[in-house]
């Protein structure tokens, strides 16, 4: 969120000492110290604002943001001169993809506090996930001019460049953030991130004197491990990278709130609800738009690569991980659920898919990628609002994936990655439900094994291409010459041409990795059982 909760709570009068106990725990990361307090105020004093926007940092630090924007806007009716609160509102809209009405409401920010750094420093981010990135760069160096000693600041510009290609000019930024703070965990992090910088003697000292530190934030100890991972991790020492891998992991999953045994219940739902008799039912439905092409499957399985190949097709436009489809299926459940919507109903949901995605739209092409991987969880839908949209699975060695996955900090989502054993259920589980669709929509979504990529490039890209009926293009092999904005872990790998770099990386920590393995179960033995 923008503010620190306590500096808020003493700018608006708060001296109630219930409310300044949760604004440090809040501060200092105690989030299970903040909540009741928070929640027994407000059942006592439910119009303090400033309490409801306590309550609504509690809920975006753990990732539920529908209930902080709820909050937020709670407090926005009950005082709409809360200009904290707007600001934490454009953060959780930014932070669920929704980074246009965040710069609506940033813009009405800044007629009113045109000097605040941190609102100008927010839509700066959401312009460059709007893909306004030429205004972005732009905003931020305005920025800098004026507050070039905020270190957070050339953090966010640094990842900006890095999202344009501009590698060089991120690292220098990156070093200028951590000149000015050396412990600030992200930007050691964000170097690691770049996976093709290498820390010398001096990064692997000065990160460990941070992590040494007794008044580090919950925040910088968990990226600084991350960072520290990967360090030891290009040295070849194995087990100091699993070490900080492992702190890592378990430090910032205390932080979220994940069950596997609810997503092993969303699966076994959309198993008996999307049947062969459920879409020949519906024949008809939807809206017939061919324009998405949807990359599902785990994170860190190759989608990034994939999307780079095809949007280096002439008639294909790359774009980011969209939040639209998940939105979009929470409101259908709302409307009395998937199974009851009318024909009328999932053609108006298909086509509000289009219209909301049409800002990420830039160059005219006719197709575009919405490369969101949890998207698999929403095939069934997708097939039944958009059924002639195409959908590729982006599969990887379950091992090499899961050991991704679990020494990669990501910004926000994918909580289940920080757990070996949760994230090979949620490996488990995803294959169970592709499987299920492989029999009940033969045909309809297209599996591509990253492993075939590497191995036989111009093979796998034919056939992507004729799933997509599209005509083969030369350009598609040299994807890495394209200098499109990539806006994932993956940026600078994809600039570089095929290579087996991330190829058997696990077998160096193998012996720590048996939760993983267990977890996973047949769907190891097996890979690739399917094509």
């Amino acid at each position: 969120m923008a503010a620190d909760p306590a500096q808020t709570a003493i700018a608006r009068g708060v001296r109630n000492p219930e409310l300044m106990t949760a604004a440090l725990a809040l501060f200092e990361g105690r989030l299970h110290d903040a909540e009741p307090v928070l929640k027994a105020h407000l059942k006592r004093d439910p119009f303090d604002v400033a309490a409801i926007r306590m309550l609504a940092e509690l809920a975006a630090r753990i990732e539920r943001y529908r209930d902080a924007e709820m909050l937020l806007r709670r407090a926005l009716e009950l005082a709409p001169d809360f200009l904290a609160a707007r600001s934490n509102l454009a953060t959780v809209l930014h932070r669920q993809g929704r980074s246009g009405e965040a710069v609506a409401e940033l813009e009405k920010l800044q007629q009113v506090d045109p000097g605040n750094l941190t609102n100008a420093n927010l839509k700066a981010a959401a312009l460059g996930r709007v893909g306004e990135f030429d205004e972005a760069l732009e905003l931020y160096e305005q920025v800098l001019k004026s507050f070039g000693r905020q270190p957070k600041i050339w953090m966010s510009y640094g990842h900006m460049l890095k999202t344009v290609g501009r590698q060089a000019d991120a690292v220098a930024a990156y070093r200028k953030a951590l000149e000015l703070n050396p412990v600030l965990g992200e930007v050691w992090w964000s170097l690691a991130n770049l996976k093709t910088l290498r820390f010398d003697d001096a990064d692997l000292a000065a990160m460990q004197a941070a992590l040494d530190r007794g008044d580090l934030l919950v925040e910088d100890r968990f990226h600084l491990h991350f960072a520290l991972g990967k360090a030891h991790e290009d040295r070849r020492q194995a087990e100091p990278a699993f070490a900080h891998y492992e702190r890592g992991n378990a430090l910032r999953k205390t932080m979220l709130d994940y069950d596997a045994d609810q997503t092993r219940a969303a699966v076994d739902h959309n198993k008996a609800l999307f049947t062969p008799e459920f879409f020949a039912a519906r024949s008809g439905f939807g809206c017939t738009a061919p324009d998405p092409i949807f990359i599902v499957g785990m994170p860190r399985a190759g989608s990034t690569l994939i999307e780079q190949i095809l949007s280096s097709h002439s008639m294909i436009e790359g774009t980011m991980e969209l939040p639209d489809i998940p939105k979009l299926a929470a409101k259908a459940r709302n409307m009395g659920g998937i199974a009851n919507l009318s024909a009328q109903d999932a053609r108006a949901l298909g086509e509000q898919f289009l219209h909301d995605t049409q800002v990420q739209r830039k160059s005219g092409k006719p197709f575009y990628i919405d490369k969101l991987p949890n998207n698999w969880l929403h095939v069934g839908f997708i097939r039944l609002i958009l059924p002639r949209a195409r959908i590729i699975d982006a599969r990887r060695h379950p091992m090499d994936c899961c050991f991704s996955n679990f020494k990669q900090h990501f910004a926000r989502g994918q909580a289940f990655s920080y757990s070996l054993s949760d994230m090979g259920r949620y490996y488990a589980d995803y294959v169970d439900l592709m499987d299920h669709f492989d029999a009940a929509l033969p045909g309809h979504v297209h599996r591509v094994f990253h492993e075939r990529v590497i191995a036989d490039l111009e093979t796998e890209v034919r056939a992507m291409l004729t799933y997509l009926d599209l005509p083969f293009e030369q350009a598609c092999l040299d994807f890495h010459a394209n200098d499109r904005a990539v806006r994932t872990a993956s940026s600078e790998q994809v600039r570089r041409p095929i290579n087996r770099d991330g190829v058997d990386q696990w077998r160096a920590m193998e012996p720590w990795l048996g939760p993983l393995v267990d977890a996973l179960g047949p769907v190891l033995t097996q890979y690739p059982a399917r094509d």
